[in-house]
């Protein structure tokens, strides 16, 4: 089965593109709110995930806040209408013109990853007359059993503070006079599809607030970061992710304190589904060992499959013919450009249009310009 393009309608729009099907946007929204507001649960959505201005402004009107790993992020997030006070601003390494910024917005807090850090916000921050409000990013050392690449919740991994430290690191944060500590911050990494991690995830938190409890310490706000995967393999059947599942594992295991929000910092899960990459056929190769699909395409408009190895499917629609087997592949010069090896296609022919679906999230947003490439056109589906 192949997803509904209204291919019909883009001959002589220029490939390659990004193509978004904002219903199942929708729909993938609603899901996402009936879920939270089931538990009283708060969603920021995660805008490295995706930041076109379009969608973010649909986001945006369903009332959810916005997680931000840059100052250029922050300031997109305010342009399409997030509320500051529903802004949270994460990142290992935060420039201060960034913080500048954070802070003259009057954003919801700062997900602080060091010591080294949180003196710098009390600095700047006092230097504004102003006090920074901070959630500490622990790093609970659990396996997240996903690519080694996308990992954050181990100790070898640059982020968060480790278990060990953070009370120290409470410690230092009650003698700064422009700094307030609201809460506590977890993420273990992306495309989680095993429920268990999660599991674990809400086991470590609650370990650690009974700790810090004994030592004095209470947090108004929980954040478990975000993390849940998608269906690459699956597009058609399976478009909206387990939002049910994954928000009731929280309900069930994480022990809320009273009146404490918990929070989440979904973005792969909300957009992933809604985005394809939409190619065309420059040429068909035939090679002594192999057939290629050479594309116009390459990693410069998605870069997952050289990165991390990911898988997209894809699909040729403008072909009904049997399938064969081609290696596909892009124009750029470097042997990584490779969209996948021994793939399955309705037979393809020059000029066929070759959708990657899945591509949502980390696409668009991590398109580059290498070998002077232009950075691709977005389409909605509302275009057509």
């Amino acid at each position: 089965m192949k997803g509904n393009f209204p291919i019909q309608q883009w001959n002589g729009v220029p490939t390659p593109f990004y193509f978004y099907d904002t219903d199942l946007l929708k729909r993938t929204l609603q899901a996402v709110k009936e879920e939270t507001e089931r538990y009283g649960f708060t969603q920021h959505y995660a805008i490295k995930a995706n930041a076109n201005p379009r969608l973010l402004s649909l986001i945006a009107s369903y009332g959810f806040g916005a997680d931000c790993v840059s100052g250029g992020e922050v300031q997109a997030a305010l342009d399409a209408g997030f509320p500051a006070d529903k802004i949270v601003f994460a990142g290992v390494g935060k420039a201060d013109w960034e913080i500048n910024l954070a802070l003259q917005a009057g954003i919801f807090c700062f997900n602080v990853e060091s010591l080294a850090e949180l003196h710098v916000i009390n600095e700047l921050a006092a230097l504004q007359n102003k006090k920074a409000c901070v959630e500490f990013r622990v790093n609970p050392n659990v396996d997240a059993h996903t690519h080694a690449k996308i990992t954050t919740g181990l100790s070898e991994n640059k982020f968060g503070i480790n278990l060990s430290q953070i009370e120290s690191v409470l410690q230092v944060a009650q003698t700064l006079t422009n700094i307030k500590v609201i809460g506590l911050h977890f993420h273990i990494g992306s495309q989680i599809t095993d429920m268990s991690a999660f599991k674990d995830l809400c086991i470590k938190a609650n370990e650690l607030q009974d700790r810090l409890q004994q030592k004095g310490y209470t947090f108004d706000n929980i954040n478990f970061g975000g993390g849940l995967g998608i269906d690459y393999h699956h597009p058609n059947h399976i478009c909206i992710p387990d939002f049910a599942g994954y928000f009731a594992v929280f309900n069930q295991l994480a022990e809320r304190r009273a009146n404490q929000a918990i929070h989440f910092e979904l973005g792969r899960a909300i957009v992933g589904q809604c985005g394809s990459l939409i190619s065309r056929v420059l040429y068909v190769k035939e090679g002594e060992v192999k057939k290629f699909a050479i594309l116009d395409a390459g990693f410069t408009e998605l870069i997952r499959p050289a990165m991390y190895d990911a898988y997209h499917r894809a699909e040729n629609l403008s072909s009904e013919l049997p399938e064969q087997t081609y290696d596909v592949v892009g124009p750029i010069c470097e042997s990584s450009d490779v969209f996948g090896k021994d793939v399955a296609l309705n037979e393809v022919r020059r000029g066929d249009f070759i959708a990657f679906r899945s591509a949502g999230a980390y696409g668009e947003v991590m398109s580059s310009t290498y070998n002077l490439r232009k950075l691709p056109t977005a389409y909605f589906s509302e275009d057509f």
